[in-house]
């Protein structure tokens, strides 16, 4: 009998299963996606029913009748004494560092030392449970920090990232037992085991059903084979979250690394332009043995499951590393645009400089909201899966869209030059929108976890019930299809006439500024009516919609942009600043526009340049005390 593949192993039949089955997709490609459905499922299954994603802002805000505006409104977390030195250490470390150009050894890479120093602080420690040896930092404190350290150095914020986040810190904390839990997680918070998370493959991304890397038990040990690539902090001694295969079904181990490599452990080394600042590198396995009691083993799910719970954290950390790296651009631009000179003027009194610069300004409010949003959620328990891949889709994006559109063309030629923060990173600017998930394939994530229970609820008893019938194309004026159709279509029947009939659902607004209430309150009116839009869409195209694939993305990408208006809106209102209010109101005013078609106004010219013009004369003051970069081939004026 052949041996069975990882995704052929028996379980209950997912609604994505189904769907591929009955939509005529091989038996391969059902399961796989099946798979990694039912996967998504047991991670729902970790939280408790009001926190999963039938209850989650963004799916209601679409489905319910009214948004749950509240659930969008961002706080402040509090921040203990302790964890506040921490982090203020932390940062006084690598700017010291960077003061005296030790931060980058021989390689350019940040040296040990410095992750030495960090860790005296205790910043490897900052997501390690108190009882462990760490300071328990609630994600609402966490992520909004690495915002800070991004602007001392962006890899170092990375790096707190790819330890606490999606290295071994999470999965230990979250699926170990107490034993596991004592054993490794002191060595994590001191620092002395530094971590990433290794599940990419040569042939396992997108489509982690491809995982080849095994590990079988012999005796009382794991003998692991196999090889994984693009693992951000890999060096001998490390501590890894492995993804592999163990009886045909993904499972984690938690890998201590040797201290050197040898016959079952070697490095792979390439070329790689983004993260080079730290070691992304490539593992080959060869008959490493792992002791057994390593193994993670969840209540419910497997490796899957695992995998999927860190990479939330990782994606609102991608976010606040992008509102601290654009800081830094932001920083850079208004000295630039004050020397450089053109017609006897200079550039930062030119309206499309100025325009640049009030972007800029609304891209970090926006991510600045993001991120407060969703880790408020995942301290409150919610699962936030949509939300975060929201944040990790904006924040990315708006990253590259600042590097190229507003930072490289105000720099001009000189962004080309070694030793320009543009021409140097570049590839740093560019590769968020990979990391955590590809931007589109993560945008068609966030769809089908909207439609998922519509679907599942309203459509497929209809593909069940006309396949048992040997029904392809229904019509509903043949006696026979309209018979089969009866029973199975009038749930559905009733929840359209009731939300074509009902008036729209006016949601309660708290006080805000009267131009944010109107950004509110369209995003509020428009998330509400897609709901039709949505299952409009999928009783068009049924069973086929998982390959309408632009469709799905172009309907995830608008739904999206409401919630980040919304949530940009709620943010900008609660802020004293001005200049905050000022830029939370441009971007959503460039998000309504980019949903609705409309061009901008003179009225937003004029506000978006007085904006940037507040700007270049000081008005942003989060970016006060950043020591901007050098002017390169410097005239005299």
């Amino acid at each position: 009998m052949a041996t069975k593949t990882p995704v052929e192993t028996e379980h209950e039949a997912s609604f994505a299963e189904t769907a591929l089955k009955l939509g005529g997709k091989s038996d391969d490609e059902a399961r796989r996606t099946g798979a990694i459905d039912t996967a998504d499922d047991q991670v729902e299954a970790l939280f408790a029913p009001q926190y999963q994603t039938v209850s989650s802002p963004a799916h209601r805000a679409v489905w319910d009748r009214g948004v749950p505006v509240e659930l969008f409104a961002s706080t402040d977390a509090k921040t203990p004494d302790d964890v506040q030195r921490v982090m203020d250490a932390s940062v006084v470390v690598v700017q010291k560092h960077r003061a005296a150009n030790t931060l980058l050894d021989d390689q350019g890479k940040i040296t040990e030392t410095v992750m030495q120093d960090l860790a005296s602080t205790g910043y490897w420690g900052l997501l390690v449970d108190r009882q462990y040896g760490g300071f328990g930092t609630p994600f609402g404190v966490f992520a909004p920090f690495l915002t800070r350290m991004a602007m001392a150095d962006p890899t170092v914020a990375g790096l707190a990232s790819v330890h606490g986040c999606i290295g071994a810190v999470d999965p230990v904390r979250t699926f170990g037992s107490e034993e596991q839990k004592q054993h490794f997680l002191p060595g994590l918070a001191d620092g002395s085991r530094l971590s990433g998370f290794a599940l990419t493959e040569p042939c396992a991304g997108s489509d982690l059903t491809a995982l080849r890397t095994t590990a079988r038990l012999e005796g009382n040990e794991y003998v692991v084979n196999g090889e994984k690539l693009f693992i951000t902090n890999v060096l001998p001694g490390r501590t890894l979250g492995l993804v592999c295969l163990i009886d045909e079904k993904p499972a984690v181990l938690i890998v201590d690394l040797p201290p050197q490599e040898n016959e079952q452990f070697q490095l792979v080394k390439y070329g790689i332009w983004a993260l080079k600042h730290t070691y992304n590198q490539g593992i080959i396995f060869n008959d490493l043995r792992v002791p057994a009691e390593n193994l993670l083993t969840p209540t419910r799910g497997d490796g899957l499951t695992i995998a999927y719970h860190g990479l939330n954290l990782g994606r609102v950390s991608l976010c606040a590393n992008a509102a601290g790296t654009m800081r830094i651009m932001m920083a850079s631009m208004i000295p630039w645009s004050r020397f450089r000179v053109t017609y006897s003027a200079p550039i930062a009194k030119r309206e499309l400089v100025e325009r640049r610069l009030g972007q800029l300004a609304g891209l970090i409010t926006a991510c600045d909201a993001l991120v407060a949003w969703c880790a408020g959620l995942i301290d409150r328990g919610y699962r936030g899966e949509m939300e975060c891949i929201i944040a990790k889709i904006f924040g990315s994006e708006a990253q590259k869209h600042a590097a190229i559109e507003l930072f490289m063309k105000t720099h001009g030629g000189r962004s080309f030059l070694h030793g320009h923060l543009l021409g140097d990173n570049v590839h740093e600017y560019l590769a968020p929108c990979i990391y955590e998930g590809e931007g589109e394939m993560l945008g068609m994530a966030f769809f089908k976890s909207l439609v998922k229970h519509h679907g599942k609820t309203f459509f497929e008893p209809v593909g069940k019930a006309l396949a048992a019938a040997g029904i392809k194309k229904p019509n509903p004026l043949n006696p026979r299809h309209a018979m089969v159709l009866m029973g199975v279509a009038t749930p559905y029947l009733k929840w359209l006439v009731a939300r074509r009939l009902l008036p729209t659902a006016k949601s309660e607004l708290p006080k805000m500024p009267a131009q944010l209430a109107r950004h509110a309150e369209f995003a509020c009116d428009a998330m509400q009516n897609m709901s039709l839009e949505i299952s409009s869409t999928m009783s068009k195209f049924q069973l086929s919609l998982a390959d309408r694939q632009c469709r799905m993305a172009e309907l995830s990408g608008r739904c999206q942009d409401l919630i980040v208006i919304l949530c940009t809106s709620l943010y900008g209102s609660r802020q004293s600043d001005e200049i905050i209010r000022d830029s939370a109101d441009v971007l959503c005013q460039e998000l309504r526009q980019k949903y609705t078609g409309a061009r901008p106004s003179n009225r937003f010219y004029r506000q978006v340049t007085q904006l940037g013009a507040a700007i270049a004369d000081g008005g942003f003051k989060s970016i006060a005390g950043l020591a901007p970069d050098e002017i390169l081939m410097s005239y005299d004026t």
